[in-house]
């Protein structure tokens, strides 16, 4: 909530968080997320967050009733990217016994 209707960075518009982990000792928030566009565009999301880091962690600190707050730590999630190449790689593999098949009956 705090991405989409407070910081006002129009660099963050496509931005969607996919998880967030924190370590057991609650020092460090990893905060996964996505983008929605190329290379160039992620790189320009990644500085408008850690420019915005700051910011969202005093937020959190006043919201959320930790005695620390954790360090926010923010990744690209790579998970959606790496589906869609293995989904790839089993429709050529598809594709290749689809075609031994129709040379063997032919």
């Amino acid at each position: 909530m705090l991405l989409m209707r407070e910081v006002r960075d129009p660099r963050l518009a496509d931005v969607t968080i996919t998880e967030v982990r924190v370590t057991p000792d609650l020092l460090i928030a990893r905060i996964y997320y996505t983008v929605l566009g190329d290379a160039e565009q992620e790189k320009e999301v990644a500085a408008a967050l850690d420019s915005a880091c700051g910011y969202l962690r005093t937020q959190l600190a006043a919201r959320v009733r930790l005695r620390l707050m954790p360090e926010l730590v923010f990744q690209l999630d790579q998970s959606a990217a790496y589906g869609r190449h293995i989904d790839e790689l089993l429709a050529q593999i598809s594709e290749t016994e689809e075609r031994k098949d129709g040379s063997e009956s032919a």
